[in-house]
């Protein structure tokens, strides 16, 4: 069996020096472009690849983003990690993914991750503890929450701007003629659910409005159905529900549709928030904010990666309302 070729060997056949090899497959800008192309060659000829752990071990850095997902059976988040993945392997940097079994939270699973060395941490918790805050501040990671906020800015966060885009969604249900509008929620105890429902609620208030009733779904599809059920099991049911995640709403439209044989939009309207692929699918045809996940992952990433040291930030990138089918417009 032939031994396996090392950066020795790489230099040697280049006519280079060891560490100018190790730089140029670093992609060091110091090296000049001719001289990269000539090493690669060599490294591609004799079938070396570099040993990231002992690169790693040499310039105390892993090139590994870790991802922390706590409810990665939602739909939306599936597509955040399609979208990490490409802009990382375009940075040329790896990520390491690690999902929350259910009945955990973020600080069970953390230590493990941290264990990996990674250069920076993306977490998208439904809850930040106090004992999250507590560990990264001993490791020193810099971390960033996605779709999620802290309100002491103890931590650097990218979402998207849930109170404007909820206030619009509020403002589009009034402006088309409905007037008995409930919300279906997923955790109270999470920033997105606080943000949508008090844009939704400030906005109808301003019209002279409230909301009708109120279930929750802990945001899964069965969740959404069954509180569907629940808001039409009452003497007064809704002219329409705003459900603040994709997921939730597609078991509400099913619920309405299937068990209950209602018409969306015709004899209730609905909308949620995400703008999941099967939002725009013929059989939902759901109207929806349209979070911006290119540009949140966009702009988390640019906070892991930034050389300077400051505070953390909060950042709140606008959504998009999205309308389909399933509102009906020009209601009485």
């Amino acid at each position: 069996m032939t031994d396996r070729a090392t950066s020795v060997d790489v230099a040697r056949a280049a006519g280079v020096s060891q560490s100018t090899v190790s730089r140029a497959l670093s992609d060091d800008k110091r090296i000049s472009e001719e001289t990269k192309k000539k090493i690669r060659k060599a490294a591609e000829r004799l079938g070396y690849t570099p040993n990231e752990i002992a690169r790693s071990l040499q310039t105390n850095k892993t090139n590994m983003i870790g991802l922390i997902m706590a409810d990665i059976q939602n739909p939306f988040y599936p597509t955040v990690l399609e979208v990490y993945t490409q802009k990382l392997h375009s940075m040329g940097k790896r990520l390491l993914l690690l999902s929350v079994p259910r009945g955990f939270e973020v600080d069970d699973v953390l230590p493990s991750m941290l264990q990996h060395q990674v250069d920076g941490l993306v977490v998208t918790s439904a809850v930040v503890s106090s004992k999250l805050h507590k560990i990264l501040k001993v490791h020193k990671t810099r971390t960033v929450l996605l779709n999620r906020s802290v309100d002491d800015f103890s931590l650097n966060s990218v979402c998207c701007e849930n109170t404007t885009a909820s206030i619009e969604v509020a403002s589009f249900l009034v402006r088309e003629g409905h007037r008995r509008m409930a919300l279906i929620g997923g955790r109270p105890d999470t920033s997105t659910h606080r943000e949508r429902h008090q844009g939704f609620q400030s906005e109808l208030n301003r019209h002279g409005l409230d909301i009708v009733d109120e279930e929750y779904g802990g945001n899964t599809y069965e969740g959404g159905y069954q509180a569907a059920l629940r808001l039409f099991s009452k003497d007064i049911p809704p002219d329409a529900i705003f459900c603040i995640s994709d997921v939730m709403a597609l078991g509400a439209l099913d619920a309405l549709r299937y068990e209950l044989k209602l018409r969306v939009p015709e004899d209730v309207s609905i909308v949620g928030f995400d703008d999941i692929p099967a939002a725009s699918w013929p059989s939902y045809n759901l109207t929806t904010v349209r979070q911006p996940v290119e540009a949140m992952v966009g702009r988390s990433l640019a906070i892991l990666f930034d050389p300077e040291d400051y505070p953390p930030v909060s950042i709140k990138v606008p959504g998009e309302l999205i309308i389909r089918g399933s509102v009906k417009t020009g209601a009485t």
